[in-house]
């Protein structure tokens, strides 16, 4: 594994084994009839008839459920449980407390992080306290609601300003500051002095909640010393690994299954306390115990896109050539360790060529849930700021937004110390998206459409590269070619809702030529899948693909050999072609599933591991992002009116699925953009305000522009892996929001560097700009 994968965000602190070498890669495929195509999803009937079994669908015989205290208080201590109340309640069958002996175990936040699972000193509201279980959901409720706790009330911080003042409360003993870092190439004094304008502004966005159609939780069960784990995860031996060494277990005794996953984005990447917490009370009640979060228990536990203060100084000479590039960013991940800042400057660091880039991170903590990774960690909050200031430079010199983009386009990863791309789309993505939204003439239509009107007009565009996205070992995939022609696909990756199953159906139908509809897939399962890492990063499609397309070759290898006894001709000779192998020098030929060692068989297997990525070059998709949006300049109501997406993301595996994550993407950007933010009640009880689906706005269908266009770059990547294929997942939520903003500015004049925009926002900018004028 090269040195820059052993620390990504969707494997850190997990063990991650090596998978044996791969064999020869086969030849990039040249024209292809199923990879590629729009394909309906492979499991899409049991998806929307209800058939399909999500972990929190299940149900077992004699199951109780399970229900977590949690602290009231952004920082408190606990001075007392008491559960003798909550134990006499009908249906109730195990509690436990910090003080319990099957408790006794400890929880790692992080690396370096190690607490009690109850801890009695609580950082954040939303902190376990007590947990019981019950024969009936509502019981168990009942029962958490009489535990009696009594709490020393701390002094708190839960605002970045709060958290850096000289005399803040310290969230932990050693400060608020988690972690820092900086980075710079070039020389900064020479690069603005370089410039011919020079422009500087802070930017800051607010945090983003996560909170998926599925909530978080599982179902554990004990048979003997045996657990097993229903979860909903984006990585099953992700959760073995955590279970076993927080229960002292051995990793053949923890089984995890999570066949279906109802929405993750990376807050599923992991385990929670709440998957430690239903096999402890399942153990100590000797039931299986199901314990799924409420909504507002989501909201304050289970992970946030941390928000961020960011400036940036740019400079540009007149033909738009960027001289220099500098970038502070502040950011948190909450109370423990967990990413505040990761990843929070590389956009600036890596997307527009310039030779003179510095950048200072500081991730601080404050009494607020931990961050989970968000779609594209970090990228997002980086785009708001950095689109912002080229919109910004362009103005300063007289040249259209798209042009100074393109003046600076790098065929290097300069964060990376100039290692070369394996395939570059940024350019083709902003030209291909340019032309399709036709950028000139509505920029020009959108300028006289607004004048005199209260309703105005803009258009913005931004452009983006995600930082990984090229997948890589380890993956192992096994197929089992039956004897009546059939197929079982078994893989350990986890489908997300991105269509995974359907794309490696397709892979194997495309190299196997047979179709996809005989192919039926196992997945998901440590007990009978092998090992994957968690389906995150935008990684698994690159990953699985070329470890399916492995397999695949294996197999044929074997029936070819197989259909030479046959044949009594050469191996070499042979040619396989799905439902018969042909000599090439004969003509003779013999069905597939004719071949008589598969008939004796009954079957063939062919097992394909991840080879390796390139070294020395960097796997990395693209995307550019255009939009239109409507401003009441009387109300500050923004309506986002269309959006073009583009996107470079290597081989486009299914179209329709393609389409499906760019939409997606889009939606979830305009969230961070317009709709989205915690409210803490700063000053007051530091507690969240808007942790229900009423006050947090996440978008509706109101809030989706009519006019959603996806336009892939298909630039097969051959040199990334065999399947030619990129990461698609994340790129496409990263330019949104700084796109919209863009757009906001062009129409009112007025650059509103606050996320997000919405109407309290947008009429708190334009009566400060009144006021100014």
């Amino acid at each position: 594994m090269a040195e820059e994968q052993k620390d990504l965000y969707y494997t850190r602190d997990i063990p991650v084994p090596e998978t044996p070498p791969a064999g020869s890669d086969p030849a990039p495929w040249d024209k292809t009839t199923i990879v590629g195509t729009r394909r309906s999803r492979v499991d899409g009937y049991e998806r929307v008839s209800g058939t399909a079994l999500y972990p929190s669908d299940l149900a077992l015989p004699q199951m109780l459920y399970g229900a977590i205290v949690r602290s009231p208080y952004p920082h408190c201590r606990v001075r007392s449980v008491d559960t003798a109340a909550a134990e006499r309640l009908p249906g109730v069958r195990a509690v436990l407390t910090d003080a319990s002996p099957e408790a006794q175990v400890r929880w790692e936040w992080s690396r370096g992080y190690e607490k009690r699972l109850f801890d009695p000193h609580c950082r954040f509201e939303g902190e376990t306290v007590a947990a019981v279980a019950a024969d009936t959901p509502q019981q168990a409720r009942d029962a958490a609601t009489a535990i009696v706790v009594t709490y020393d009330v701390l002094p708190f911080v839960v605002t970045l300003d709060e958290a850096a003042a000289d005399k803040a409360e310290k969230v932990h003993d050693q400060g608020n500051r988690a972690k820092h870092d900086t980075y710079s190439r070039g020389d900064m004094e020479k690069g603005f002095a370089a410039a011919d304008a020079v422009r500087k502004r802070s930017y800051s966005t607010a945090a983003e909640l996560h909170t998926p159609l599925e909530l978080h939780g599982c179902l554990a069960n004990w048979d003997g010393e045996s657990l097993t784990i229903w979860e909903s995860t984006q990585g099953v031996f992700a959760v073995q690994s955590k279970v076993a060494a927080t229960l002292g277990l051995p990793l053949s005794r923890v089984r995890v299954i999570g066949s279906y996953l109802g929405g993750g984005f990376g807050s599923k990447l992991t385990p929670g306390k709440y998957t430690i917490i239903a096999a402890l009370l399942a153990k100590k009640a000797a039931r299986p115990v199901k314990l799924f979060l409420s909504r507002e228990e989501t909201f304050l536990a289970v992970g946030n896109r941390p928000p961020a203060q960011m400036t940036i100084k740019g400079g540009v000479k007149k033909d738009g050539t960027l001289t220099a590039l500098e970038f502070t960013g502040i950011g948190t991940g909450g109370a423990f360790p967990a990413g505040g800042t990761a990843l929070l400057d590389w956009l600036v660091r890596d997307l527009y060529l310039c030779p003179n880039v510095a950048c200072e991170t500081t991730d601080l903590f404050i009494h607020g849930g931990p961050a989970r990774p968000f779609r594209a960690p970090g990228h997002p909050q980086c785009s708001w700021a950095l689109e912002q200031m080229m919109d910004e430079l362009a103005e300063a010199i007289s040249m259209d937004p798209v042009e100074l983009r393109l003046k600076n386009i790098p065929t290097v990863s300069q964060g990376r110390g100039g290692v070369p791309y394996t395939s570059t789309g940024l350019e083709a993505c902003i030209r291909s998206g340019a032309k399709i939204f036709d950028w000139s003439k509505a920029r020009k239509k959108a300028e006289e459409e607004s004048a005199g009107s209260h309703l105005k007009r803009g258009v913005g565009m931004g452009s983006c590269v995600w930082y990984v996205g090229g997948g890589g070992p380890p993956s192992t995939v096994i197929l089992k070619l039956f004897a009546d022609g059939s197929v079982n696909l078994n893989m350990g990756a986890s489908d997300i809702g991105t269509g995974t199953k359907t794309i490696m159906a397709m892979v194997a139908a495309e190299e196997l030529g047979i179709r996809p509809e005989l192919i039926q897939i196992e997945n998901a399962d440590t007990g009978t899948t092998s090992y994957a890492t968690p389906s995150g990063g935008s990684k698994t499609v690159p990953t699985e693909a070329p470890t399916v397309r492995a397999a695949a070759v294996e197999l044929k290898r074997q029936l070819l050999q197989w259909a030479a006894e046959d044949l009594g001709e050469p191996v070499e000779d042979l040619r396989f072609e799905g439902s018969r192998i042909v000599s090439k020098a004969s003509g003779k030929e013999i069905g597939t599933t004719a071949v008589s060692r598969l008939k004796k068989r009954g079957l063939a297997v062919g097992i394909g591991h991840r080879g390796p990525n390139p070294d020395g070059k960097s796997v990395n998709p693209f995307a550019a992002q255009f939009c239109e949006v409507e401003v009441n300049t009387r109300t500050g109501e923004v309506r986002v009116l269309r959006f073009v997406g583009t996107n470079e993301s290597g081989r486009v595996m299914n179209r329709l699925t393609f389409d499906n994550q760019v939409f997606g993407g889009i939606v979830m950007g305009i969230g961070l953009g317009m709709t989205e933010f915690r409210q803490f009640d700063v000053g007051q009880t530091g507690k969240v305000l808007n942790k229900n689906w009423h006050d947090y706005k996440l978008p509706t269908a109101l809030d989706v522009p009519l006019q959603m266009i996806s336009e892939p770059v298909e630039m097969p990547d051959a040199e990334a892996n065999s399947a030619g294929a990129k990461g698609l997942g994340e790129p496409v939520t990263i330019p949104t929001a700084g796109a919209i903003a863009n757009a906001v500015y062009h129409a009112t004049g007025v650059r509103i560097t606050e996320s997000p925009l919405n109407p309290l926002q947008v009429m708190r900018a334009l009566s400060a700009a009144q006021k100014e004028a």
